[in-house]
């Protein structure tokens, strides 16, 4: 009797361990418009890679597992990237108004971009507050099926990704801010 009433217990908070996380799927789905229309929600949290990409200005290398307990926004993209340009704009908008302990956005430069090249870009695009990270031989990419740029990636607090966006989006909307609020709210 005891086993059975342990075994019912387990089952009930599986299943609603279930329904919460099919709620927060059906609440980002209800927050996409306009250009978020895109951002595909995954029914089921997805692993991510543990391959390192380099830090910025040499500052060694780090792996997504280092940004685990926060809700991050995750953007590959290139300097010869015209839909990246359109969008860092808006990415350091969205990093402005949320960055801080419990979000962060992640532009990580993936394929050939030297790191002057990098630095010109965010100087012209008046960008300050986004990192300059880069994965010089596509190997997070590749990691991340990325296959084309910008693709962006949502990932929650246990480093797995919720949701992914192939081309550029409008990240400084209403809607993006809805999303990226509902992420934070969801500890």
């Amino acid at each position: 009797m005891r086993l059975f009433r342990q075994l019912s217990l387990y089952m009930a908070l599986a299943l609603g361990a279930n329904a919460a996380a099919a709620a927060d799927q059906a609440q980002l789905e209800a927050l996409r418009e306009d250009s978020l229309k895109r951002l595909v929600v995954h029914a089921e949290p997805r692993g991510t890679s543990s391959v390192a990409f380099e830090l910025a200005d040499g500052a060694g290398t780090a792996s997504l597992t280092d940004y685990q307990g926060k809700v991050v926004l995750l953007n590959f993209w290139a300097t010869w990237c015209a839909p990246c340009r359109k969008e860092m704009p808006q990415l350091s908008e969205l990093q402005e108004e949320f960055g801080g302990e419990d979000f962060e956005v992640l532009t990580i430069a993936t394929g050939r971009n030297s790191p002057a090249g990098i630095q010109k870009f965010f100087d012209e695009a008046g960008i300050s507050n986004l990192p300059r990270h880069q994965d010089p031989k596509q190997a997070l990419a590749r990691e991340m099926a990325v296959i084309g740029l910008p693709i962006t990636v949502l990932l929650d607090r246990d480093g797995k990704e919720v949701a992914r966006l192939l081309g550029d989006a409008e990240w400084n909307s209403d809607s993006a801010k809805a999303i990226v609020q509902a992420m934070i709210a969801s500890k």
